[in-house]
């Protein structure tokens, strides 16, 4: 404990490291950093004594003027400076004051940062091998124009570094990227045959703290030309102007931390130049070269540098945004499929459910899962359905954005350790404001092995420092969990995805909302009418039903045979069509009276309609199984209309049957009671069974079995206005079952 302790204390040490303040320079030239207003000195490096035969104490309060040769007007030369320059720009050669033991010309680079000017100088050093080359333009130029041919991505890198080893004479010089965790993979690599080879291998993030990496992205060049220097500290400490250490971020001649110092010689590398590939302003990778002995890098080798470095950038920053675009188009031609089958289809769940391949290539995931309140539809590889209830429960509970990612379940999901056995990655979003509705993909693990350049273990030194690692072997390790990373458009995509979503959704609850309305107004009309008509109809039916009573009897012996059938007729047509329209005006008036609720008890409801309808099965043989059954709250009245319709319809369809069989019982569910009355009757084709509950609608013949048409429509209204559901199941000649939910007494919910 006491180890892992004083190592994250190392980290965090190391983190901390304030590395754009070091307070020293590399000693290869010297720094003044001046007043602009006087161009005074306000800091010098100790080691300017080395070059001009003055301390850096006695250079400071002393003008500029006094450092250099008289014919050097600074101020006129600082118009060339741009004002929004922060990197250090040449803007001209000097010569050291009279008597300074360094008598060459100096390269003078300035920049304006942390409230003062910083003046550097340093001598133009070329290397042997290099001078021949003279001007670097051709060269600069004919990589320009080749860079496009490249066809890969790897090729590209290889030609920049092996145009930079050609120009740097460096070693080794290799381009690496990195990837989401900050780690870098070397993709290309040209060096001496005397150097080890690090192509392909990985550099784990910890080697490049994050203020480091924030450096590299602000400054896209570091050079260090001999990893044994000795720092020349400023003095004083403190820049006069701001109270606070100079800030060095831009400074070519910036000191660099001992740790990575260090770093470079457990390498056996003492030279190297650093050059920043940042792209769409993120640090994308960096070229490193590398020397095994001290190697100087001149300022027109360092531009030459900074410039195919650029333009690199550019080129993976326009190749990427070509294949950004090209990505994003095939999501949203992806995106526009799906919210055009749900918008075709009554719900998100139908519209995905019709496009399955779509939602899959969409993330191009392997599995994914649509939730709703009552559904889980999954498609492809995905964890049982139980897990992924799970993990919608979990989902609900976080906090921290509608969309949710991991590319390793079983460490982003601690709570649910199973699922880890299932998939390796997750992409999730909500589609709902208000309930746990979501859209899942899910892509299995792919274990995989990763080279690194030593092992990426990190030592904590006798100072209680970073100890770097000695070995830079290849070191293998297999990872494990971990699916491929989600790409970050897809991600974006299914934000975008979710609002097009919700907006379906939103219009088609108002399209609910209006047609629900409509709905309303239509079926008030239409009682309204149902009553007036069925009210109307009353009185001429029953006269004509009375007037052939009498007609039969005063004048019915009169009539011939033919004349007596057809006045019966008459009178049972009359009687059946007063029928209806007394079922008709009870059908209308369901929907006009209020409902009347207390508790009704089921079981003394099924005993008074039993005794009800018993003159209609007297003779007949009916086998009656009448379970317990629970109270339940609603209307007694329109309760017991629609069990009385249930079982006289039970009774009738039955008639044939010896014995007859009558099943009612009820199952208990978390929101509702369902009641079933089952029988063995004649029963109906499924095909049909939409039609059953709707008004004059018949399975079978008038001849057959008597009645109006309109009982089941009674008992669906009854039960819908009870905010239930009413649905039956049936075979020919098998029995039917027809089932009604109540919600459960509030009472007991």
């Amino acid at each position: 404990m006491t180890t892992d302790l004083t190592l994250a204390q190392a980290v965090e040490r190391c983190a901390q490291e304030p590395i754009q303040i070091p307070g020293s320079i590399q000693p290869h030239g010297f720094l003044l950093v001046l007043d602009e207003n006087d161009l005074r000195v306000l800091q010098a490096s100790e080691n300017a004594q080395q070059w001009l035969g003055i301390s850096a104490a006695s250079l400071v309060g002393s003008p500029f003027s006094d450092v250099v040769t008289g014919d050097f007007d600074l101020r006129a030369h600082l118009g060339r400076l741009p004002q929004d320059e922060v990197f250090p720009f040449h803007i001209g050669d000097v010569q050291l004051r009279e008597g300074a033991p360094y008598r060459q010309a100096l390269h003078l680079l300035a920049h304006r940062h942390d409230q003062a000017l910083i003046v550097e100088l340093e001598a133009p050093r070329l290397p042997e091998d290099l001078a021949s080359q003279g001007d670097y333009y051709p060269l600069v130029r004919n990589f320009i124009s080749t860079v496009h041919l490249a066809g890969t991505l790897e090729e590209l890198l290889h030609q920049t570094v092996l145009q930079l080893k050609r120009v740097t004479g460096f070693g080794r010089v290799k381009a690496y990227r990195f990837d989401a965790e900050g780690n870098g993979q070397v993709l290309a690599e040209v060096a001496d045959p005397d150097y080890p080879s690090f192509m392909g291998l990985c550099f784990p993030a910890s080697d490049i703290p994050a203020q480091a990496r924030e450096l590299y992205r602000v400054n896209r060049i570091r050079v260090i030309e001999d990893a044994n220097y000795q720092p020349s500290p400023l003095v004083p400490g403190t820049n006069p102007l701001s109270g606070k250490p100079l800030d060095m971020s831009f400074a070519s001649l910036r000191s660099v931390s001992p740790v990575h110092l260090q770093y470079m010689r457990n390498m056996g590398t003492l030279a190297s130049m650093s050059l920043s590939i940042v792209v769409d302003g993120k640090l994308w990778g960096l070229i490193s070269c590398h020397n095994a002995q001290p190697r100087p890098v001149d300022l027109r080798t360092r531009t030459a540098c900074e410039l195919l470095a650029s333009v690199l950038s550019l080129q993976i920053e326009s190749r990427e945004s070509h294949a950004d675009t090209q990505r994003l188009l095939g999501l949203r031609q992806h995106i526009v499929r799906m919210i055009s089958s749900m918008a075709d289809h009554d719900s998100v769940n139908e519209g995905l459910h019709a496009l399955p391949e779509v939602l899959l290539a969409f993330a191009d995931a392997q599995g994914a899962a649509v939730i709703s309140a009552d559904r889980c539809d999954l498609y492809g590889q995905t964890p049982p359905e139980s897990q992924v209830t799970a993990l919608v429960h979990w989902l609900s509970r976080r906090t921290g954005g509608h969309v949710f990612h991991t590319d390793n379940a079983r460490r982003d999901v601690d709570e649910l350790p199973e699922l880890g056995n299932h998939v390796g990655g997750i992409l999730a979003v909500a589609i709902s404001q208000i309930h746990s509705h979501y859209l899942l993909w899910f892509r299995p693990e792919q274990v995989r092995t990763v080279e690194w350049a030593g092992q990426p273990t990190k030592r904590v030194g006798p100072q209680g420092n970073l100890d770097p690692r000695h070995s830079f072997e290849r070191w293998q390790e297999q990872l494990s969990g971990y699916c491929a990373p989600w790409d970050p458009l897809i991600v974006e995509g299914v934000s975008e995805l979710r609002t097009a979503v919700m907006g379906i959704v939103l219009r088609k609850a108002e399209e609910m909302a209006q047609l629900a309305g409509e709905l309303r107004r239509s079926n008030k009309e239409l009682e309204a009418f149902s009553y007036s008509v069925s009210h109307d109809l009353r009185a001429p039916l029953r006269h004509i039903a009375g007037y052939t009573e009498l007609l039969s009897e005063i004048e019915g012996p009169g009539f011939s045979e033919r004349g007596k059938r057809f006045l019966q007729h008459i009178g049972e047509a009359a009687h059946f069509a007063g029928s209806l329209v007394d079922n008709l005006l009870h059908f209308s008036q369901m929907g006009r009276s209020a409902l009347r609720m207390s508790d009704v008890d089921l079981n003394a409801l099924i005993d008074a309609i039993r005794a009800e309808l018993a003159p209609d099965y007297a003779g007949r043989e009916i086998i009656w199984t009448i379970a317990p059954l629970p109270k339940v709250y609603g209307d007694p009245a329109f309760i017991n209309l629609a069990l009385n319709n249930l079982l006289a319809n039970a009774i009738k369809y039955t008639r044939g049957r010896t014995p007859a069989r009558i099943e009612v019982f009820a199952v208990q569910h978390a929101e509702e009671v369902e009641v079933c009355i089952r029988d063995n009757g004649v029963g109906f084709d499924m095909a049909y069974a939409n039609k059953l509950f709707g008004v004059f609608q018949r399975l079978h013949r008038m001849e057959d079995f008597e009645g109006t048409g309109i009982g089941l429509a009674s008992v669906r209204r009854i039960i819908e206005r009870h905010d239930g559901r009413v649905w039956a199941d049936g075979q020919i000649d098998k029995g039917a079952s027809f089932h009604f939910t109540l919600p459960r007494h509030p009472a007991t919910h």
